[in-house]
């Protein structure tokens, strides 16, 4: 061991202990947990200690347009609209500014409680749609933002083919995506080697049924290596679901169940239009479902099924997708809101045997958050990750809070100045609220962003 934690307080996968000595590997896992320990000569924490959030879903450049297209253009403004202002940033980003705008966004992610990444990464080629000389230039750029700022990443290269449901061509705003699955599989084996020590693993990334056709699917999976998890955008909006039944006669989620092998590797994103035969096809395959209800929120998609899919034991993480929010509590606040506003209810999100509503989400986000991953966090125990948040204890909100309140009192009430420290693979990256590179980012990002919006 390197070093030996003493918290008062920690977020154990049995629940709240006090007094826990908390030991790190060299190799940044945690070699051993006591609880009722000594704080005698350990390292002490200045607050209670959780098992750090993870981001299931990120699309990191698109943080250079946040807060930007909250204008009435429209009166139909939906995410269709939005999507060509969106088309309107990726024609112009070159990979030193996608490289800026990920440190500067992780910088955040790390700051808003949120430990590790799944960045769903489908902006591959330059300008004109061309390989760059170096296919994986796009994804190392995203590997070094990761590796510089200390987040933990699972990079999920984006398989995107296609405009439309039945092979359409894609359109000229889309060329920078497109890979054929020969030339996918030859960036997942490019990346394997970039991808196969420190913080970083690899994934495997359908963009949607829309985008792939069902053939181009099944040689990608045939193809690529075993065991990677899958992620897939899916009935995000009413459109795509009549889309695909104008195309298949089946909902997107039932054509998928229908067509493959959907299992616990794979992550449903949003799954917003879902049935109720659906809803239990989800929550019985185990697969997860990645919830982003800020961004969902903000481009009107409408509200996922939370509470019959929960009540089914239906996994589910969270991610900040479009990066509007950057902070893990504001997610899971808004996923509780949601359904509270829909069910007209208050306290609609726990179950088995828990029923403190901050408690239940923070760790079924934590459980769904790691199989998204494909890696060993979420948890503080033996053999896991020392990826780990803490609380200032200093804030008075936290102030005579029973451990059992703490998460309800940060996730409903509280903000990102409750957090105190954040550890990585066993290393300190945000320390009283700090990251040390994060004045640096900062310019850095502003200077990126001046050529992409000086006219």
């Amino acid at each position: 061991m390197v070093a030996t934690l003493f918290a008062e307080q920690a977020l154990l996968p049995d629940g709240w202990a006090r007094n826990v000595a908390i030991g790190i590997n060299s190799d940044g896992t945690i070699a051993s947990i006591e609880a009722g320990a000594s704080a005698e000569g350990l390292q002490r924490v200045n607050g209670p200690v959780l098992p750090g959030m993870v981001n299931l879903h990120s699309h990191a450049f698109q943080r250079a347009m946040a807060g930007l297209t909250e204008v009435a253009l429209k009166p139909d403004d939906s995410f269709w609209s939005w999507r060509e202002l969106m088309y309107r940033l990726v024609g112009r980003l070159q990979p030193d500014q996608v490289g800026a705008i990920a440190a500067f966004l992780y910088i955040e992610m790390l700051k808003g409680g949120y430990t590790s990444v799944a960045e769903f990464h489908y902006l591959h080629h330059d300008v004109d749609g061309r390989p760059y000389a170096d296919p994986a230039e796009m994804s190392r750029c995203i590997l070094n933002a990761a590796e510089a700022t200390g987040i933990r990443l699972t990079l999920l290269p984006v398989m995107y083919a296609h405009g439309g449901f039945g092979g359409k061509d894609p359109s000229a705003a889309q060329r920078r995506f497109i890979h054929d699955p020969e030339a996918y599989l030859g960036l997942l084996e490019t990346l394997e080697g970039d991808c196969a020590n420190g913080r970083a693993a690899l994934g495997a990334s359908f963009h949607s049924l829309r985008a792939v056709t069902p053939e181009e699917m099944t040689a990608v999976q045939q193809g690529m290596r075993p065991g990677l998890p899958i992620h897939i955008h899916i009935a995000e909006q009413q459109k795509e679901v009549e889309d695909c039944l104008a195309w298949s006669g089946k909902r997107p989620i039932q054509y998928l169940y229908d067509g493959w092998n959907v299992d616990q590797r794979w992550c449903l994103v949003h799954a917003t239009h879902a049935d109720e035969a659906e809803v239990t096809r989800m929550a019985k395959s185990g697969a997860v479902v990645g919830l982003c209800p800020t961004t969902e929120a903000n481009l009107g998609d409408g509200l996922f099924p939370a509470v019959s899919y929960t009540e089914q034991g239906g996994r589910f993480g969270i991610g900040s997708d479009s990066h509007v929010s950057t902070t893990a509590f504001e997610e899971l606040r808004w996923l509780e809101y949601g359904q509270r506003l829909k069910h007209e209810r208050r306290n609609r999100l726990h179950g088995g045997g828990q029923n403190n509503v901050g408690t239940f989400l923070y760790e079924a986000a934590l459980q769904g958050g790691a199989l998204a991953m494909g890696q060993k966090v979420g948890r503080i125990e033996a053999g896991a990750k020392a990826d780990l948040l803490v609380l200032d204890s200093r804030h008075p909100l936290l102030a005579n809070v029973r451990a059992d309140d703490i998460l309800g009192r940060w996730i409903f009430a509280g903000a990102s100045r409750m957090i105190r420290d954040v550890m990585v693979a066993g290393d300190w990256v945000i320390q009283d609220g700090r990251h040390p590179d994060e004045i640096e980012a900062g310019r850095t990002f502003a200077a990126a962003m001046r050529p992409l919006f000086e006219d």
